[in-house]
């Protein structure tokens, strides 16, 4: 366990004493923190935090940790994941025509940029399956209309399943998920090409140019029923020009979205993004 660590993200309503209450868990069990971050959102009057402590000399085994700490949990009405750092996630990245987000994602993970195992591409196009190739990852054309949304939607979650997936990554997927199937999955991460709230849906580049903006941005958010309404992750910007066409705004905004969409998944995989009803609180 030399070098492993241990995480948990809580969420629960504010009170006096709760670091206090957290970290002597971690301490009166042997164990050595290393990064403690909170938040307290006073909106809300929750209490939101990351802590992090070594594995190596802590006295409870690992299957032991999440019950003793439910019985500290459960008192102070508290949400609460536990990761730990040699945990792989499995991603499926799921994507259409564009390549560009696909590529940047697949050159990262080869590169070492984050711990995780990318077995499965899924697309409502065949049109990538040569880089799915080059990459040695299964590929699964699954095409998407109307008429075969929900069936095409089942076949989906059960390739998900069959693969063991832990996170969706949609690298420009350019289909509307159903209500049903993110109730079913909903570890989803998207980009969109605009700085949301701002020229949602289809388009967005062309709009900003016809609004004449001097900057466009990307949007990298989870996914829920509500399109492209999830709380956000990370976003970006970068300046336009009044000389600057609609290729030119596509062409800067593919460059935003490639660094925005991995940096919304590098933090997800180590385990620094907190859901607060429909934003989050990022712990960097």
């Amino acid at each position: 366990m030399e070098n492993t660590t241990a995480c948990l993200l809580i969420s629960c309503p504010d009170k006096q004493g709760l670091v206090a209450k957290i970290a002597n868990f971690i301490y009166s069990n042997g164990g050595n923190i290393i990064h403690a971050d909170q938040h307290t959102d006073f909106a809300s009057g929750l209490f939101l935090t990351r802590i992090e402590w070594q594995l190596d000399g802590f006295n409870l085994p690992r299957d032991l940790i999440a019950p003793a700490f439910n019985s500290i949990a459960q008192p102070i009405d508290a949400k609460w994941e536990l990761h730990f750092s040699d945990s792989i996630p499995r991603i499926a990245i799921w994507v259409s025509k564009q390549e560009h987000c696909l590529l940047d994602l697949l050159w990262r993970h080869s590169a070492k940029e984050f711990l995780a195992e990318i077995p499965l591409i899924i697309s409502n196009h065949p049109t990538l399956k040569e880089i799915a190739e080059q990459f040695n990852i299964d590929f699964h054309h699954i095409p998407i209309t109307k008429e075969t949304k929900i069936e095409q939607e089942k076949k989906q979650l059960e390739i998900l399943a069959k693969y063991k997936i832990d996170l969706i990554v949609l690298a420009k997927y350019m289909q509307i998920l159903s209500s049903d199937f993110v109730a079913q999955f909903p570890q989803i991460i998207n980009i969109h090409h605009s700085f949301l709230p701002a020229f949602v849906g289809a388009n967005p580049y062309q709009k900003a140019y016809e609004r004449g903006v001097k900057i466009i941005g990307a949007t990298s958010h989870y996914v829920t029923a509500d399109l492209d309404a999830g709380p956000i992750i990370e976003q970006d910007v970068v300046r336009i020009s009044h000389r600057d066409t609609v290729k030119d705004l596509i062409r800067k905004g593919k460059d935003l979205e490639r660094i925005v969409l991995a940096r919304a998944v590098r933090l997800h995989l180590k385990n620094r993004v907190l859901v607060n009803s429909n934003r989050t609180v990022v712990f960097e």
